[in-house]
């Protein structure tokens, strides 16, 4: 990896636009991870099974993953406060019904419609950081983003449990609308509209569909799309899975083991923070390359961890932490490389990225749970296959020759 041939030319950082943008994106964590701890007693209260329970967060990803390819398309033609605020509405009642559920089947509903509206903030934030800033600037934002985001799964379980104990699971989702709220308020007062009016001009002369089969017909674009989903699709995983492997084989206890996510999510927020660093002498695509291959090694050291037992857990989540945290990487670089590819289809480019990154990521996880023993070779095996082939990717489509290290 080698100095850009320029020096780079770095903004100052907008903290309120960040930490706006960063609210934004937290509505998918939010409603995920404050929710878990109150699944069982959740299902008590429905009279519904285990398994039903947990299907509302089945089909909470789902939503969120297929949400995004509306919402994308629909900020590049009506612009991004609208298509914004329209999800937050959206996210609002839904979290609402969510908390007046009488039986279970209202709740997977509800859980649907809460995720298709706040995935807006997801894809729409990506496309405004593209829409004020260049390719390099664009991947030091979007890894800050990463790095104010990762309070949410830090955060979000505590203030669940508290929730739970003083007042039962419903509040919880009233907290989630009060979230919303607030969040909404700042976007109507605060966020301006940053659509190009070039971007409007071609939105308008297409339809999505086309919008979405021109980036698809870029090697390049394919490249960043599954060289993030893929590594990303490690973290879901990871998510899918620990339970099992910590709990089940490792025999942690159910309240150590939100010390050990937490854990794995400052090893996110640090990638994100030592990726920023990078990015003040080398540009994007230098810092893809080199991350790619050592995630590659860390996954190679956890499947030897997972195989042979050396050295016990601590050798396994030591390299569970080193994947992790490529993530944090790997995530704003991508994402940043694949918007500059056509930045007057921004809000379409984020909505491809976001969609195939949850796609990428439910097909791993099914994988590990149709191959899982109970050990963590299963879980080992497909973050390692994952690895393989967002290296693969990055290298093969995404990078210019002249950014390859080989």
């Amino acid at each position: 990896m080698t100095p850009s041939a320029a020096p780079p030319q770095i903004v100052r950082t907008p903290w309120g636009l960040v930490v706006l943008l960063a609210a934004m994106t937290a509505f998918g964590a939010m409603s995920i991870d404050m929710y878990l701890p109150a699944l069982p007693e959740m299902a008590s209260h429905l009279n519904a099974s285990a398994e039903a329970a947990q299907a509302t967060v089945a089909v909470f990803f789902l939503g969120m993953g297929f949400g995004q390819l509306l919402y994308g398309p629909a900020s590049d033609l009506w612009g991004r406060r609208p298509a914004i605020l329209a999800g937050i509405a959206v996210y609002i009642a839904a979290s609402l019904v969510c908390m007046a559920a009488t039986n279970v089947e209202i709740l997977l509903v509800a859980r649907l419609a809460q995720a298709l509206g706040g995935c807006a903030g997801i894809v729409i934030g990506r496309a405004v950081v593209r829409d004020r800033f260049d390719h390099l600037n664009a991947a030091r934002i979007l890894s800050l983003l990463s790095l104010v985001m990762g309070l949410a799964p830090l955060l979000a379980p505590f203030a669940g449990a508290a929730i739970l104990h003083f007042a039962g699971w419903r509040p919880i989702f009233g907290t989630l609308a009060a979230f919303g709220i607030a969040v909404g308020l700042a976007v109507l007062v605060f966020l301006r509209e940053s659509r190009s009016a070039e971007s409007a001009a071609k939105a308008r002369a297409e339809n999505p569909f086309r919008a979405y089969r021109a980036l698809l017909g870029t090697p390049r674009f394919i490249g960043y799309l599954l060289a993030g989903g893929l590594n990303g699709a490690c973290l879901l995983t990871y998510i899918a899975s620990s339970p099992a492997v910590l709990m089940g084989h490792y025999g942690v206890s159910p309240s150590a083991f939100g010390w050990y996510f937490g854990a794995n999510a400052l090893a996110i927020m640090g990638g994100a923070q030592f990726n920023r660093l990078l990015l003040r002498r080398f540009v994007p695509d230098d810092v893809l390359a080199i991350v790619a291959l050592f995630a590659l090694l860390s996954g190679a050291v956890l499947l030897l961890a997972a195989v042979t037992g050396i050295g016990g857990m601590a050798l396994l989540l030591g390299a569970l932490f080193c994947v992790l945290a490529s993530y944090g990487v790997m995530t704003g670089n991508t994402m940043a490389g694949a918007l500059s590819i056509d930045p007057h289809r921004a809000g379409s480019a984020s909505a491809l990225m976001g969609t195939g990154s949850y796609g990428l990521g439910a097909l791993a996880a099914t994988l590990v749970a149709a191959l899982s023993d109970g050990s963590p070779t299963a879980f080992a095996a497909v973050m390692l296959l994952c690895l393989g082939g967002s290296s693969s990717a990055l290298f093969l489509l995404a990078l210019p020759k002249e950014r390859r290290p080989f």
